[in-house]
């Protein structure tokens, strides 16, 4: 699992202090990633919010164009519900000739989770969206 992490001295500074309820739902949401990170075919997921990223992808080559997609997934999403009027967007689910993308808004967090051909999104959304 790759994390990025600025030093905390140089961040403190720039840096607000987040809310106890935020980081409650940070770690509910990093929780529930791990869950889902467990399900057959998931290969990985980025979650991102407005301080920092965290990912988990089993090829760590890939890492580049992983975060690519997710940032491209996510402003097209928006782009469209902009354009058509769609109002908040629950989540996008984008889907190749191999692979699969499933990627929403968790609280205060953007989620793409990245998924085998195979994988049952259904099932993921699921475990995602139970309270």
């Amino acid at each position: 699992m790759v994390k990025q992490k600025k030093n905390l001295e140089e961040t403190a500074s720039e840096v607000e202090p987040i809310a106890v309820e935020e980081a409650v739902c940070e770690d509910k949401v990093q929780s529930l990633l791990e869950d889902v990170r467990k399900s057959e075919g998931v290969v990985g997921y980025i979650v991102k919010n407005k301080t920092s990223a965290t990912i988990d992808l089993d090829d760590q080559a890939k890492v580049t164009d992983y975060a690519i997609l997710s940032s491209s997934t996510f402003e097209a999403g928006e782009q469209l519900s902009e354009l058509f009027d769609l109002g908040k967007i629950r989540n996008v689910r984008t889907e190749g000739k191999d692979a699969k993308m499933l990627h929403l808004a968790v609280g205060e967090s953007d989620v793409s989770i990245f998924m085998e051909k195979t994988a049952d999104t259904k099932k993921i959304l699921e475990k995602i969206q139970t309270p």
